[in-house]
């Protein structure tokens, strides 16, 4: 099971994405499937952030961004300046990932709450 954090403005909303090994898995392959071409954040372990349109995930839960940039940390005080790299295609593997965040409407994330069962 995994967590993505949907922001609209300065709200931070939790849905689950579960594994689609899963029962009745219909509802989050239309979930996902409604993600597709979206703008999302992704933070990884090592402290950078990758902002891309999101591409497809797998049944191991990595993710597959595609013209993605890459922003990280130029210091290790903060506040510090970010750098940042276009990195293009890029797969996220489950296990780096810390945060995920997609940019969707506040009407979006209603429904996409109204999923959970």
């Amino acid at each position: 099971m995994d967590t993505v954090e949907h922001q609209a403005g300065t709200s931070l909303n939790r849905v689950e994405i579960f594994d689609a090994s899963e029962p009745n898995t219909s509802n989050y392959v239309s979930y996902v499937k409604n993600l597709i071409h979206r703008r999302m954040l992704i933070g990884i372990k090592d402290g950078r952030f990758f902002l891309g349109t999101f591409y497809c995930i797998d049944k191991q839960g990595n993710i597959i961004l595609q013209d993605a940039v890459e922003y990280r940390s130029t210091r290790r005080s903060s506040p510090s300046p970010m750098e940042h790299r276009v990195v293009g295609l890029i797969l996220i593997p489950f296990s780096c990932r810390t945060s995920c965040h997609v940019d969707c409407s506040i009407e979006e994330q209603l429904s996409i709450l109204s999923i959970k069962e």
